[in-house]
């Protein structure tokens, strides 16, 4: 068994084990399993058989665990989302009713990991859109890369997405909610100052007085309706869709709209300066 789980190689679409004959001879089990549970009608002697059917099959969540051991998340943990969603899948299955358990079985425990670091993985969670956006701009850089023999550029990887390029640059911000550091967590390794010592005090108000002088005539010279955005996304602290939602526009216009603002506000700015 051990040897099974180290020789596991996982895929998106399926798994594949250095081993083929091991791997062909682990799925003729499983199906012999499942069809030897179906005869059952003791219940306990039934679980027996599918138990043995997770453990048979245990290699296989954990090379999928392993797809994901970089991004963050305790290894362990990752381990213990994918034998849940082992079990879910052997409870789920029904022999006869699709290509086999394998096919069946990865894309459930995928879906059970995923879950895990859309519920539990964020230490500041980002709007869902942000997550999923994030999630298909890393599938489809993958998938251009490899059609293409080179990185995609991100406006490349917008363009085959559909989106602006700057919501694909917000989504790829999001992921430093992912992870956060400690305050106290030293600033260079051969320093003293720690993390929280170089935060600035937002609270003082005094602080902004010039900054709100300067900003007041590039404000005035907008229209009322950028303005009224304005005032929504940074004093209300609304999201681009409730933005959208309120005064009528679609979130994807408002991403542009924003940027659009705040780029003829920098552009006055430095003419002021």
């Amino acid at each position: 068994m051990a040897e099974t789980r180290a020789t596991a190689i996982a895929d998106v679409n399926g798994v594949s084990l250095v081993a083929p004959a091991e791997s062909a001879a682990r799925e003729e089990r499983t199906e012999q399993l499942f069809a030897h549970a179906a005869t059952l009608t003791d219940i306990a002697e039934q679980q027996s058989c599918l138990d043995e059917i997770v453990l048979l099959n245990a290699g296989v969540a954990e090379a999928l665990a392993g797809r994901y051991s970089q991004r963050g998340a305790d290894p362990e943990d990752l381990v213990q989302v994918a034998y849940l969603g082992l079990v879910k899948a052997v409870q789920g299955y029904r022999i006869g009713e699709g290509p086999g358990f394998l096919a069946y079985a990865v894309p459930t425990i995928s879906g059970e990991i995923k879950r895990y670091f859309r519920d539990h993985g964020w230490m500041v969670r980002p709007p869902r859109r942000l997550q999923e956006l994030r999630s298909a701009a890393a599938t489809t850089e993958a998938d251009l890369e490899q059609a293409w023999g080179r990185p995609p550029t991100k406006t490349e990887v917008a363009q085959d997405l559909g989106v602006p390029v700057d919501e694909l640059a917000e989504a790829e911000q999001a992921r430093a909610g992912f992870t956060a550091l400690s305050l106290d967590a030293p600033v260079r390794s051969d320093g003293t100052a720690a993390l929280g010592d170089m935060l600035v005090d937002e609270s003082d108000a005094f602080a902004h007085v010039d900054d709100a002088e300067m900003l007041r005539p590039a404000l005035a010279m907008l229209s009322p309706r950028d303005r009224h955005i304005l005032l929504l996304r940074f004093v209300r602290g609304l999201t681009q869709e409730q933005i959208g939602n309120e005064i009528g526009v679609s979130q994807m216009q408002i991403s542009r709209l924003l940027s659009r603002i705040l780029d003829g506000l920098r552009d006055q700015l430095e003419v002021t300066v």
